[in-house]
């Protein structure tokens, strides 16, 4: 019985100093697999460099078949016409297999000759285009399932790059998060040029609203029809992208704010 014992103690013992034996073996595969998961865990990837970022989300749009919705704060600035127009190609190519893209870009693309006619041929070709005056998160979120955001957690990471977020419920919180995004935008359809949103009649009405007037009141002061009032503010409501004449007050102080 001792002997039985001492054979399976000596072949325990055996496996383990194995098992030691691959240590070093298994470290030297660490720089290949688990930066991608030191931080991110398992339902986000890591994607150390600009190239990598714009990779997989090709590879992702290759196989997209409902959505693409990105947010792209940056102030636009003068980029290889052949660059801009792969990325034009890319959104004719989604929108042509039936997928919807909607895009919020620095309302500063108003001033950008070279982006301005990029983003009029997008939208010419069905995509949905809206600007935004405020400071947003840079994102894009692929059939609700795939979610590509700039790096803030790897220290001293190069620029643009990023992660790759597959979690469903952090996804699907992006989603919502950019909902409340283009809401709050101005759509780039009714807006062709800077200070292009509204006519002046429709900036005197809100000025005579910000200033504590009823919309009823209105109409005397600036010499308009109670009705006249009620379509100029229909049509600065489509112009800007809201549904309310509050939140229409809302853009309006966003407006006076910059």
């Amino acid at each position: 019985m001792a002997q039985h014992v001492m054979t399976d103690v000596q072949a325990a013992i055996t496996r383990a100093v194995q098992c030691l034996g691959e240590v070093p073996a298994i470290e030297g595969l660490a720089g290949a697999y688990d930066s991608h998961r030191w931080y991110g865990g398992p339902r986000s990837e890591w994607l150390s460099t600009p190239d990598e970022m714009n990779g997989r989300i090709a590879q992702v749009l290759r196989e997209a078949a409902s959505e693409m919705l990105t947010a792209q704060p940056g102030a636009p600035v003068d980029r290889d016409p052949e660059v801009l127009s792969r990325g034009m190609g890319s959104v004719l190519d989604l929108v042509g297999r039936g997928v919807a893209v909607r895009s919020i870009y620095n309302a500063a693309v108003h001033e950008h000759t070279l982006t301005r006619g990029h983003l009029v041929s997008v939208t010419e070709a069905g995509a949905e285009v809206a600007t935004l005056r405020e400071a947003f998160p840079r994102m894009v979120i692929i059939d609700g399932a795939h979610l590509f955001i700039d790096n803030h957690v790897m220290p001293n990471a190069k620029q643009n790059s990023g992660w790759h977020v597959y979690d469903r419920a952090a996804v699907a919180w992006a989603h919502a998060s950019f909902e409340q995004l283009w809401a709050r935008s101005a759509r780039w359809q009714n807006v062709q040029a800077p200070g292009g949103v509204l006519t002046e009649r429709q900036k005197m009405i809100l000025r005579e609203l910000d200033e504590g007037e009823s919309q009823q009141g209105i109409g005397p002061r600036l010499g308009l029809a109670e009705r006249t009032v009620t379509k100029e503010l229909a049509a600065a409501k489509a112009a800007v992208g809201v549904r309310t004449v509050f939140q229409l007050m809302g853009w309006w102080g966003r407006q006076q704010g910059q």
